[in-house]
């Protein structure tokens, strides 16, 4: 089979993954491909929906590197304890404990804040004088950003020192850059758990920490450090670009936009389900392994196999959405991967969901006249395949 080298296009690939997924679908839903310069041997990669909704939920696919290789000389972070990194039965006692306290009710309850923020932030942009600026830096990363941190009780976290490492986690620049920004992190979660332990609050990691079940199993320090790692950049970070990606489709697409706003009641739920299948933050999964021949599609993939889901080209395959390229915030929902699918399925999904539908139609509410900012330039796109945005939004109104 062919190897696409993806990293060979890497900044065509950042502008438009989605023409990469079109040539890979019409060759087939699984494929060899090299995702990074310098990838010791290619991966593979499923493009096709049903395939990836299998892969995503198939017991030969560990998610537990500790397990798929040669990795006893590797020293293991804390960070790396938790639920994404994990398999069955480690992944649903972690699970299990951190759903007791990361319940639909807390979710619910954090809605009049999360209002209020979000009028905060445009009243600041109400208020400034140019009636222009970054949606991204007025509006799309602090409402998540401060609503992560409340939620989990870290409020005076250092935002500009904290978008540093999310960003270099998530859509690294270099390798080095990456290591530095997840031991710093790291760093930084121990001592505040440490603190949090000494003196707990009603916030979520306290609760976390304090977690047990009917038996009196609990949380390890490790796996708690490992969890607030996972929830703080996955619990903004993807909402970040939720909310940008989904307010360019709307603005590259104005009667679109102007349906929305006739009914908004009507639409807004299912609009924030469109921009998340249209053009979803997360282009791919994180790694899983192959612990035996796998047949997909047709395609057997070998045991010891690297192996990622495009959730990006699953949400814009033609077997399963009509004309899968346009943006439609009318289209009846049919199951889109963008939160994923099975055991690992996004805990924070209702949270991102209610950020956006609140974000967004704020937004356009107070902003009638919102629109792009045509001096704005080209398009700055986050560097790397796994999520897909833009680091600036400029727009003016």
């Amino acid at each position: 089979m062919p190897v696409m080298d993806i990293s060979a296009g890497a900044e065509e690939f950042d502008a438009d993954p989605y023409a990469f997924y079109e040539r890979m679908r019409a060759a087939g839903p699984v494929h060899r491909i090299v995702l990074n310069a310098g990838d010791p041997e290619p991966s593979w990669m499923i493009v096709g929906h049903e395939e990836g909704r299998r892969a995503l939920n198939h017991p030969a696919l560990s998610k537990d590197w500790r397990t798929a290789g040669d990795f006893a000389d590797v020293q293991i972070s804390a960070v790396s304890s938790n639920m994404l990194e994990s398999d069955p039965p480690h992944h649903t006692r972690l699970r299990r404990l951190v759903s007791r306290e990361f319940t639909a009710r807390r979710m619910e309850g954090m809605r009049a804040r999360i209002q209020q923020i979000a009028d905060e932030l445009l009243d600041a942009m109400a208020a400034g004088p140019e009636r222009a600026g970054d949606l991204i830096e007025a509006l799309a990363f602090p409402l998540p950003m401060t609503v992560i941190c409340e939620l989990l009780g870290v409020p005076d976290l250092d935002r500009a020192r904290f978008r540093y490492w999310s960003n270099e986690i998530v859509s690294p620049t270099s390798v080095d850059a990456n290591g530095v920004a997840n031991r710093e992190m790291g760093r930084y979660l121990v001592e505040l758990i440490g603190a949090k332990s000494k003196d707990p609050g009603e916030d979520l990691l306290s609760a976390l920490i304090r977690a047990s079940d009917e038996d009196g199993d609990s949380l390890s320090s490790d796996e708690v450090i490992g969890m607030a790692f996972l929830l703080l950049i996955a619990g903004h970070e993807t909402t970040v670009n939720l909310i940008s990606n989904g307010v360019r489709a709307l603005l590259a697409h104005p009667e679109q936009l102007a349906a929305l706003r006739g009914d908004f009641d009507g639409l807004i739920d299912g609009a924030v389900e469109e921009m998340l299948r249209y053009d979803g933050p997360v282009q791919h999964t994180t790694y899983r392994y192959a612990r035996e021949p796998l047949d997909l599609g047709g395609t057997v993939i070998p045991a010891g196999a690297t192996v990622f889901v495009s959730l990006g080209g699953a949400d814009r395959d033609p077997a399963r959405f009509a004309d899968p390229g346009a943006f439609d915030i009318g289209r009846v929902p049919q199951g889109h991967l963008a939160f994923g699918h099975g055991i690992h399925f996004c805990i924070g999904a209702p949270l991102a969901r209610m950020e956006g539908r609140i974000a967004i139609r704020s937004l356009l509410e107070r902003f009638p006249d919102l629109a792009e900012d045509p001096a704005a330039g080209p398009p700055a796109w986050l560097p790397g395949t796994l999520m897909h945005g833009v680091s600036r939004l400029p727009v003016r109104w």
